[in-house]
Parts: C-alpha cells; structure tokens; sequence
C-alpha cells in the first residue's frame, strides 16, 4: 500500500525538499484517507514561514504499528488562507486547527467549534436552555497554587450536561522562544515548558538537536536518561495516586503516596542535583556523572520503593468503599478517546495502546522493551490502576539501569545543524506523547520551533469524561487526567 507523504523516524532529520508540497485539497484528502485506511493518526500540524511571506503547514502523522512517521506539507501564500477543514472527517484534528487559524489565520472551512484556545476575550461559551437548568463557573483562579483555567458546567440538578474548558492563561510563547533563544537558553526554556515534566520536554528537544546535527549520543548517556524518565513518571504517578486519596478522603493512602512521592523526587534530587530533573540532559548527552555509590544508593532505594508501593497500592485498592467511588466514575470509552486522540495513560486505560517508548522507541528504549499496559474500562479506577502497574514497570526498568550504567562519557557538541532539513522528535512522558518539531533554514539555523505536550490532546477526553456524570465526580475526574495547562497554553 502506498501512504505517500515523506517517511522519517523519531528523531532522525529529513531534508525538507523530499517532503513533497500538496495542493490544499489534495494534503485534505491525503491526510483524511491515511488516518481512515491505515490508522494513521495525527500528532502535529506545525507551520513555518515561506521565503514569499506565506505560511507552509506540514501534518505529521503516526503510524503506531509500522514504528513510521509520514509527512507532507501544503502552503498557503500571503493573503490567502482557507481550505476545507479536517475535523468533520477527523475530530482529533479539530484543536490543531483552531490553533493554526488563531496564530496564523489560515482558515479552516467547515469547522465546527472553530473557538478561542490561547485567548479569552469574548470567548463564546456554550450554554444550554432549559426547567432548571444552571451553570458552574470555577476558574480561572483557583485553590492553591495550580494554575490558571476555566471550567464552566452546564448542570440539571447535580448532573453534568456538558462541560466546556476555556485555557490560554499560561501562554507564553514558548515555541516562539525556542526558534530565537540561544542554544544555552533554548534548553533552559525547553526543560520549562511543563514544570512537572523536566526530563521528558529536555529530552524531546536534545533529541531533536541531535538528529539535525547528525550527532549519537553515547549508550549510558541514553540510559541515564532512561533512568531520569522513569523516576519522574515514577514521582507523578504516585503523586496523583495521592491525590486522589485525598479527594475521596482516604488520608493514610494519600499520606503513603505523598510520602513515596518524596523518595522519587529525593532520587532524582541525588542523580541530577534537582528534584525536579533540570540540568540533567543537553543536546550530546548528560551533564551528570553517575558513580558507584550513587549505584548502590538509588538500587537500595528503589528496591524499598518497590516494596512500599505494593503494600500502599494493596491498602488503597482493597478498600472497597475506594473502589466503588473508582469504578465507573468519568468513563471515555475507547472509541471516544481515538476520535480525540487520546495518548498516554488516558488513552492506555481506555483500551487504546499508545506508547512511543514501544510505538517509536529511541534511546535505551531501543534495547529495553516495556510491554506497554492497557485497561478496558476507560474510568477512573482504570486511570488510577494504570498508574500503579506502570510505576512497578518503571520501578523494575529503573532497577535494571541502575545496574547496567556505568561511567558516563561527556557527549559530543552539536554545534552545527545541518541545512534544510526537518526532525520530528518524540518521547513518552509520564503525561504521554511529546512531540517537538524542528526546521532549519538554508544556513543551518532554526526557523520553526513546534511542540505538542500530551496535555493539548487530552483536555477535551477531561470534558467528555465529566459528561453525564455528577459534578462532585470532577475533582476525581480531573486528578485523574491530571493535566497541564502550562502545557497547553506554551
């Protein structure tokens, strides 16, 4: 079967002039066709300037069980900018092309919720009519120190009739920023973009520099990054485990898990000098050596980790009042979640396996098969009882890198990209799939800078989930997705 487009792998750089440029109509249709006869799916639609003041739009499109990527590109010229849009035909696509069309007016014709993503103002709530019907506004401030974002409810009673997310408050440019920071600077901006997702962000955007300047990271280098992932998934797994604890008011669980949490970030803490990660990974390699006590420590400390995670998911998971406020709460099933385009652990507890670490391996994880896990009931027992099997496959990974790495080689530069060429770079967050694009201009410099965080697809499967159910079910909704809006908003 021919898939057309240009094929390219994770990480690896294309020469811009193989992707071939299609007429609107016909990249429409390539792109609509592909997703609906070889489950292809949608993982960006980054844009970039033309040298004629235009806009040139590529799809990149994933093919899970080929290990493939596929892209092809259309460009619109300055001053005209509309074509048919994909969503009807493909819903996953509908918030990549709003935002095309906020940031670039290139108009998407036909679409049907062409609203708002990054702004606010006058933004046009939808609101349904109705004996006794009343609307819940919560946000943009919120409890706390979360961040900004907008959820108005439409309810009869206590039910939710539709729910409806309004983002944008955290925009700040980011991708813009990557495209004119200097190299020292676009790490520093890379690893921020979501501050609870430091490795995985750094790693997406070293990954993408590597492959444009040609350059191969050595093997421990890539293991200890491995390591690093792991350990941040590890930290926000239980910590949402916590979380959702306290929301149904199971404080010795949410203590335990609060508690665990602490290790994880500790362990990071002692590998990176950061508990959060930063300042581990740079385009080449890593900027931390890892040395025999620190072995012994972390290979110590996971070993009890293991041990506590089972005994405190055991207490949480045994009660059976907890199970039952789980079970059938927030339910997207698994065909709603493919038609948004679910990834990551929302998309793998809806029955969707979606994994880059298998799909698109790169780095240790060429070596290191993880059987990704998936669950059938898409609730939040099913979101909650992932996090936990996942944690003891990291735990287990985490252990067999602690064992295996040894001394790290400082990486080599990657100081000159290479020409006309166009890397798409993805990693498996703790959240799911991140994706940063990256093209370079006739000189080798960066002039496109694009990046989706797992967040941006999964903030309408949080909608969906709460539709129907009761509104005291969305704190466990939402702890359940955990989202970003940092994320979101760039």
């Amino acid at each position: 079967m021919n898939l057309g487009g240009c094929s390219a792998r994770n990480g690896v750089a294309v020469v811009t002039t193989a992707i071939p440029q299609l007429a609107p109509e016909a990249w429409r249709l390539w792109i609509v066709t592909t997703c609906q006869t070889a489950r292809a799916r949608l993982l960006a639609l980054p844009t970039a300037a033309t040298a004629e003041g235009g806009r040139c739009v590529y799809a990149i499109l994933g093919l899970d069980t080929r290990n493939e990527l596929r892209i092809a590109a259309t460009t619109f010229p300055a001053g005209h900018a509309a074509y048919p849009a994909l969503t009807p035909d493909l819903p996953e696509a509908q918030l990549f092309e709003r935002v095309v069309y906020e940031q670039h007016g290139i108009f998407p014709e036909g679409h049907p919720w062409l609203k708002p993503v990054r702004t606010q103002r006058d933004y046009p709530f939808f609101a349904v009519e109705g004996d006794a019907v009343h609307e819940v506004a919560v946000g943009p401030v919120h409890a706390g120190i979360i961040e900004p974002g907008h959820f108005r409810f439409q309810c009869h009673g206590e039910q939710v009739l539709h729910l409806e997310i309004a983002l944008g408050y955290q925009h700040r440019g980011a991708s813009a920023l990557l495209r004119v920071a200097t190299p020292a600077r676009r790490a520093v901006v890379a690893e921020s973009l979501a501050g609870d997702t430091v490795i995985g962000h750094s790693w997406a955007y070293a990954q993408a520099i590597e492959g444009l300047a040609g350059v191969a990271v050595a093997h421990h280098a890539q293991q200890l990054r491995a390591l690093a992932l792991e350990l941040e998934r590890l930290a926000n797994h239980v910590g949402d485990l916590g979380a959702l604890a306290a929301d149904i008011g199971y404080l010795p669980a949410a203590a335990y898990f609060g508690r665990l949490r602490g290790e994880f970030l500790n362990l990071l803490m002692e590998l990176t000098g950061n508990r959060y990660g930063r300042s581990l990974v740079y385009p080449g390699g890593v900027c931390h050596a890892f040395t025999a006590a620190l072995r012994a420590r972390c290979g110590t400390k996971l070993a009890e980790a293991e041990r506590d995670l089972k005994a405190i998911a055991d207490l949480f998971f045994a009660e059976s009042t907890v199970v039952t406020r789980l079970e059938q709460t927030g339910v997207v099933a698994k065909k709603v979640a493919r038609q948004l385009g679910l990834v990551g652990p929302a998309a793998r507890a809806s029955n969707l396996l979606r994994d880059v670490r298998t799909d698109y391996p790169s780095g240790a994880y060429r070596f290191h098969y993880i059987p990704p896990v998936r669950l059938a009931s898409g609730d939040v027992y099913a979101r909650a009882l992932l996090r936990v099997l996942e944690a003891q496959q990291a735990l287990t990974f985490a252990a067999e890198q602690c064992r295996i790495v040894h001394r790290v080689e400082p990486g080599a530069p990657c100081e000159s990209l290479a020409a006309d060429r166009l890397v798409v770079s993805l990693i498996e967050g703790w959240r799911g799939e991140i994706v940063h694009v990256v093209r370079t201009d006739a000189y080798g410099a960066i002039d496109a800078y694009d990046v989706v965080d797992p967040s941006f697809h999964n903030w309408m499967g949080l909608a969906w989930a709460c539709r129907g159910g009761q509104i005291s079910d969305f704190p466990l909704c939402n702890k359940s997705f955990n989202l970003s809006y940092a994320g979101h908003d760039l």
